[in-house]
């Protein structure tokens, strides 16, 4: 059975990024189509990003408060779950700052954790069905583990039962494409950590402290500034580490502590190619 579908995951400043341009590189060198996504990625196929839910009220009071966008809102939304998705990023620029301030407390992880792994397990399940007629490897970067984490434990202090069981769903949403997951490690977190700090926008961490931090775990925890965002981190990493355990479907460890792109390259061939993907018997 054909693999369709890689998924690229770890902790933040592990290299996520730079393992899928090099899987896709490597799978495109060795004559095999495929389709990369990355984080933040308007058009993403199995997650969503920027994207508000309202229910079927809450969208009539939308259309009304902003009657002068009416058909701009009506033609980028979808009706999902008896309500209505709106990719809201996509909307012009004339929008006023009050819409998008509403649209982002609508935003599908700024919903009720409940609420949150319906719609998103809905969009795995459908992007699976699509793409099990497609002929691509479908190379999907931390959206399968990651942002389950983030949202159940990061953002609502879920226990490691709930957040084993979302990703389990997803899992049993991709089964049909006979994924390959790919788990990038680092050796020390406070490193790699303070790292992306160093090569990211000031607003970036910033925004990254806080949210680990001022809710979820991190409040639970009464964690605050860099270091106890390093303390959530290891914690994150363990409860990934119990759910990479539990998964049935292929898992491939990555140490990429060297940063070293060549030797990265190298291992990833070795998982992809040299264990062909084609024959899905790595």
């Amino acid at each position: 059975m054909e693999t369709k579908l890689i998924l690229i995951e770890g902790l933040p400043g592990s290299g996520k990024s730079t393992t899928a341009r090099l899987a896709y590189d490597v799978l495109r060198q060795n004559g095999i189509e495929a389709e990369v996504y990355y984080e933040g990625d308007l058009d993403h196929p199995a997650d969503y990003e920027s994207a508000a839910y309202f229910t079927n009220e809450e969208w009539q009071l939308l259309i009304e408060e902003f009657s002068p966008f009416r058909d701009q809102l009506s033609e980028k939304s979808i009706s999902e779950d008896n309500g209505f998705l709106l990719p809201y990023k996509k909307l012009g620029s004339d929008m006023p700052d009050t819409f998008f301030e509403k649209a982002f407390k609508h935003d599908i992880y700024e919903l009720p954790l409940e609420q949150n792994i319906k719609l998103i397990t809905q969009k795995w399940a459908r992007f699976a069905r699509q793409a099990e007629n497609s002929n691509k490897v479908h190379i999907l970067e931390c959206c399968f583990i990651q942002n389950p984490v983030t949202i159940g434990m990061i953002k609502y202090g879920a226990p490691q039962t709930k957040l084993l069981d979302y990703v389990l769903a997803l899992e049993k949403s991709v089964k049909r494409l006979n994924p390959m997951l790919i788990y990038i490690n680092q050796d020390n977190i406070d490193y790699s950590f303070k790292r992306a700090i160093k090569e990211r926008p000031k607003s970036w961490s910033e925004g990254f402290i806080h949210y680990y931090t001022q809710q979820g775990y991190g409040k639970q925890n009464h964690l605050s500034g860099e270091e106890g965002t390093i303390k959530v981190l290891k914690a994150r990493r363990k409860a990934e580490e119990e759910i990479l355990k539990k998964l049935t479907i292929r898992k491939n460890l990555i140490n990429n502590t060297a940063y070293d792109e060549h030797s990265h390259r190298i291992a990833l061939k070795n998982v992809l190619i040299n264990n062909p993907v084609r024959k899905g018997n790595v």
